[in-house]
């Protein structure tokens, strides 16, 4: 379950753009391991270097603005990162995020780089070295839902997968109708 993150703090601030987290000049790619070698390199061109796969990056305001790139969370989660924490992200940057399965959270958060986090999404809490709590947005169970089934397109196939089993193992009184057993 997706529900419990700890990880090593990489902080960022406000209005960190699309363009920051994964430059355009490789998008022509279909690659996700390049975009996740270059991820967050707008920004900080050694990123991908210091950075250590379950770490977590928090934002200020905003984050995720910008053009409306589905390359943007998948560079930072095929690049290993666990969580993002921001402020507020753009709209468009959640929703694709939360697509491709890349757990957010929203929470305005007091600390610094390194610092040791646990995020708990289930309860809309992330601490922070292991003495601070804070409370933000807890995400709703489908949104949940989706995150631990590792994204949307994997959720619609476990969804669909289900609906299928049950309507082979539990006949329906109309398919049944008239039928002698």
């Amino acid at each position: 379950m997706v529900s419990l993150i700890v990880g090593r703090v990489w902080k960022f601030g406000d209005n960190v753009n699309t363009d920051e987290i994964i430059p355009g000049k490789y998008l022509r790619s279909k690659d996700v391991q390049i975009f996740a070698a270059h991820a967050m390199e707008g920004i900080d061109p050694e990123f991908t270097k210091k950075f250590r796969i379950g770490d977590i990056i928090v934002a200020g305001t905003n984050f995720g603005c910008g053009s409306s790139r589905e390359q943007a969370p998948l560079a930072l989660k095929y690049a290993g990162v666990s969580c993002v924490i921001a402020k507020s992200f753009a709209r468009i940057f959640f929703r694709n995020a939360i697509n491709i399965g890349l757990p957010l959270i929203e929470v305005d958060i007091n600390c610094k780089e390194r610092d040791k986090v646990k995020v708990d999404l289930a309860r809309g809490e992330v601490t922070v070295s292991e003495r601070d709590i804070f409370n933000g947005n807890k995400l709703p169970d489908f949104l949940l839902e989706i995150l631990n089934d590792g994204g949307l397109v994997a959720h619609r196939k476990k969804v669909t997968r289900e609906q299928n089993k049950k309507i082979l193992l539990e006949p329906s009184k109309e398919r049944i109708k008239g039928r002698q057993f």
